[in-house]
């Protein structure tokens, strides 16, 4: 199994702000509500999340309750 085949994204807003670069985000179709950690990338280039913003999360299908966020809309 691939990488990509064992991974899938939707999109959310960003509802807390918690330490450590982890955020609380609403997931838009189910109103869950999931862990998200900022991606490698994001870290790299020093791309801030705000309360508020619209966020693409991507999840494992081994765990849907954390994901990794890897774009700020």
């Amino acid at each position: 199994m691939a990488k990509e085949d064992s991974q899938f994204r939707m999109e959310g807003e960003v509802v807390e702000v918690l330490p450590n670069a982890m955020f609380k985000v609403k997931i838009d179709d189910t109103e869950n509500i999931v862990l998200g950690v900022i991606s490698g990338k994001m870290r790299q280039h020093n791309i801030k999340i705000l309360l508020g913003d619209r966020v693409e999360i991507e999840f494992s299908v081994y765990d849907l309750t954390r994901g990794r966020i890897t774009r700020r809309r």
